[in-house]
């Protein structure tokens, strides 16, 4: 393949890649934000799509993102490809960020508290104890060991149900202010690009114009 890497990445260096990109954030944002103007679409149906991209990035539907932001932006009638660039909004610097205080919300509006008071130390042992929970449940399949659920119990009522319940408001006032920001630049990018092709055409007709007129006088006055 032409556009195949000469040399194979390893499993550690497209993680580091994907955790910081080698060109670095701001770059990788400036890509994804040129990309999404220049989709060949109404400017308010890639603002809806940028919209249920970002609303999708406050939800702990992890590995589902891509998915579940088609599905918003299909309902909603907005470009599917722009809501699965918006995804790009949830990374490892605003992840961190979106998880604590979505989750922190989260449990003052359902009206509990976590008993460990939500501690980093806690919060791992819970991630730990789900994923004890899994890896104990698929060998329980092909052996007599029974099923546990304790620790996955835990992760849902401590951690994934008030991420999701918390992570609903900020992320409709997040997606809402970057579709109103978004839409008004899209719109100016596209009437901007929009001008220079015409003029760029108008240009070419000009050519094709003279070089006709020029072959016509030529012909009119052959030489002998």
């Amino acid at each position: 393949m032409v556009f195949r890497r000469r040399e194979k990445r390893g499993v550690w260096a497209n993680l580091r890649e994907a955790i910081w990109p080698r060109s670095g954030w701001s770059r990788a944002f400036q890509y994804v934000k040129h990309r999404v103007n220049r989709l060949p679409d109404r400017p308010h149906r890639i603002a809806r799509g940028v919209w249920a991209g970002v609303l999708v990035s406050f939800t702990p539907l992890f590995g589902f993102h891509f998915v579940s932001a088609a599905a918003v932006a299909w309902i909603m009638r907005g470009n599917i490809l722009a809501a699965i660039l918006a995804t790009f909004f949830g990374n490892p610097v605003t992840f961190p960020i979106i998880a604590v205080f979505s989750t922190k919300l989260g449990h003052k509006i359902l009206g509990d508290r976590l008993d460990h008071g939500g501690e980093p130390e806690s919060l791992l042992q819970t991630f730990q104890a789900a994923s004890h929970d899994l890896l104990h449940n698929f060998w329980a399949m092909f052996t007599p060991e029974h099923a546990e659920w304790s620790g996955l119990e835990r992760f849902f009522t401590d951690v994934w149900l008030p991420y999701l319940i918390g992570g609903i408001g900020p992320g409709v006032i997040a997606a809402t202010i970057c579709y109103y920001v978004s839409l008004p630049i899209i719109t100016a990018y596209q009437n901007r690009r929009r001008s220079k092709l015409k003029s760029r055409l108008e240009k070419i007709r000009a050519k094709i114009k003279r070089e006709e007129r020029a072959a016509a006088g030529k012909s009119e006055n052959p030489e002998d």
